[in-house]
């Protein structure tokens, strides 16, 4: 059966038709097409809204479908709050209940409702499901999502820890438990998800129990744009000492500051390359990127009685061997030891980069959201 994955992102469309079997597994080739449709809605862009980029999908596969039809849609939404806390047949009330929602995630829920009515309209007997980045964390115990703030700014407004990434946490802790031959439902991990943006999750009987992202996709770790945990004092001081405008600071902290900020970089690659040719900035932001993932990680070996892995996974965690090096060699305290030569090899398997003596197994596994997301349609909307 064919399922195309949609991912709508604020100014951008990604697409995947995936052929997969009744069962929702791949077939031997699961990709049948994919793009990436940007600047929607920029100046001097052609694509004026998602509802346009959607007719230029459809009509970029009209020769690959060659007849055949899609089976069902599935959609990727930053944000599903605490109303989704799994993934959901789209009808009239779930769009509504995403528009809702923008508030949490102005940039990312407001596209992804016009992408699913777009494809409604476009597909009006097309089965569709929406999966949440934020569903894998609603497990999280109160200790952990709520802030330190009063409790109004809570029941009022929704102020909490919410957490992202969460379809690419789902997959990797069961691949990885799999791999170590763990019962899910026993399993003990971190979860280090690691690409342009980046989270940590605590992994407790399989499921979340704690996560670095919060309220936003800003907190936590240090990001290719992203600053990460901030003093939040430090925003007042910038309006009322200098002159920022809170739009000016949240510009900022989303879109220049991170590896970028740090080095002029986003692109890790680029950030070893420059430290290894001697460039100190790029040097201190590698020091600084890595020693607080190693915090979190320590952190996050409290939070679940002792993990029994720490795992790589992403474009970054997945293939940038000398930043998981840097960040391993900081986890001698733990009894963490790996094997260069095998932290070094490439693949596309999960596979064990720890040395036999060390006490916590590292283990790389290779992420694959849209694949997740369309089994999650599969099983939603072909199988019920």
């Amino acid at each position: 059966m064919l399922i195309l994955v949609i991912n709508s992102g604020s100014s951008s469309l990604k697409y995947q038709l995936r052929e997969l079997t009744d069962d929702g597994v791949d077939t031997a080739e699961p990709v049948v097409a994919k793009g990436l449709i940007e600047r929607i809605g920029q100046p001097g862009s052609a694509i004026t809204d998602h509802a346009q980029a959607l007719e230029h999908v459809a009509a970029e596969l009209e020769d690959v479908l060659d007849g055949r039809s899609i089976d069902a849609a599935g959609h990727r939404v930053v944000h599903g709050g605490e109303r989704f806390s799994a993934p959901a047949l789209v009808t009239p009330e779930v769009i509504r209940a995403i528009d809702r929602l923008a508030p949490l995630a102005p940039l990312h829920n407001p596209p992804a409702a016009q992408g699913l009515r777009a494809l409604s309209a476009q597909w009006p007997d097309l089965p569709q499901v929406v999966v949440f980045d934020t569903s894998f964390h609603q497990t999280m115990p109160r200790q952990a999502w709520q802030y330190a703030v009063p409790t109004t700014w809570y029941t009022d407004y929704g102020i909490r820890r919410y957490g992202f990434h969460g379809t690419s946490h789902d997959l990797v802790t069961g691949l990885t438990a799999e791999h170590l031959n763990i019962s899910r439902e026993e399993f003990r991990g971190i979860i280090l998800h690691l690409g342009n943006g980046a989270s940590a999750t605590a992994i407790r009987d399989g499921r979340s129990v704690d996560t670095s992202m919060g309220y936003t996709p800003l907190a936590g770790l240090v990001m290719g744009t992203r600053s990460g945990d901030l003093d939040p004092s430090i925003v007042a001081h910038l309006c009322s000492a200098h002159g920022y405008t809170v739009e000016e600071i949240d510009r900022v902290l989303n879109q220049e500051s991170g590896l970028l900020g740090m080095t002029g970089h986003t692109d890790m690659r680029q950030v070893l390359e420059a430290a290894e040719s001697g460039d100190r900035e790029a040097e201190a932001g590698l020091q600084v990127a890595s020693y607080r993932l190693a915090k979190y990680i320590g952190g996050y070996h409290v939070a679940v009685d002792g993990a029994q892995a720490i795992v790589f996974t992403a474009g970054i965690g997945e293939n940038a061997a000398p930043f998981r090096a840097r960040v391993l060699d900081r986890l001698g305290a733990l009894g963490v030891e790996y094997s260069a030569e095998a932290n070094t090899q490439r693949s596309d398997a999960v596979r064990t980069i720890s040395t036999p003596e060390s006490r916590i197994p590292v283990v790389v596994a290779p992420t694959d959201e849209e694949q997740a997301i369309a089994a999650a349609t599969v099983e939603l909307a072909l199988r019920r």
